[in-house]
């Protein structure tokens, strides 16, 4: 199964992120209930693996945070989208919890991420085209901001696809310390 690591979004928040979704054809738009703040995209993983990702995240210890969600941008080459995405604020907390993650997942074998961490929630994804009006959403949306609200946990989730897009079920979630 495919697996990743997220800070699951309050309603308030995945409300005011759907209400971006719109106006670039060719774009696939994320449902509401699959948005989330990626920590750590793992991938392919069977149920052994996932046993010891679940005890490695378990082990971590570290205080809750402020999230604050601005900004839109996407992932791609120009014009080519891969992702629409909202920006999520490099908040002290959240870079102290990347790293852990990262340590964590390092030290049962999980190979390391070659990217940049660019924090962010995924409202749409593109097939690597060209997409009309990118430019114009962007900077449409570059002033967007969802209500911050406070971390309190993190989750590991699992990810299935289906005709209609991929369905994302979490499989087990992990308390932060208070801030």
């Amino acid at each position: 199964m495919r697996v990743f690591v997220a800070l699951p979004l309050p309603d308030a928040a995945r409300q005011r992120l759907s209400m971006l979704r719109g106006g670039l054809p060719g774009i696939r738009w994320v449902p509401p209930e699959n948005m989330h703040a990626t920590l750590r995209f793992i991938g392919e993983a069977d149920g052994g693996v996932v046993e010891d990702i679940d005890v490695a995240l378990a082990g971590i210890r570290a205080p809750g945070f402020t999230v604050e969600i601005a900004g839109a941008g996407h992932f791609g080459n120009g014009e080519r989208v891969r992702v629409i995405w909202a920006g999520v604020g490099r908040a002290p907390g959240l870079i102290h919890l990347h790293g852990k993650i990262e340590r964590a997942l390092a030290r049962i074998g999980v190979a390391p991420e070659t990217r940049k961490y660019t924090p962010h929630v995924t409202i749409g994804r593109g097939k690597g085209k060209s997409v009309p009006r990118l430019r114009d959403f962007i900077e449409a949306h570059a002033l967007f901001r969802a209500p911050a609200f406070e971390a309190e946990r993190f989750a590991l989730y699992s990810s299935f696809g289906t005709r209609s897009g991929p369905v994302y079920r979490e499989e087990r979630s992990y308390a932060l310390l208070p801030p």
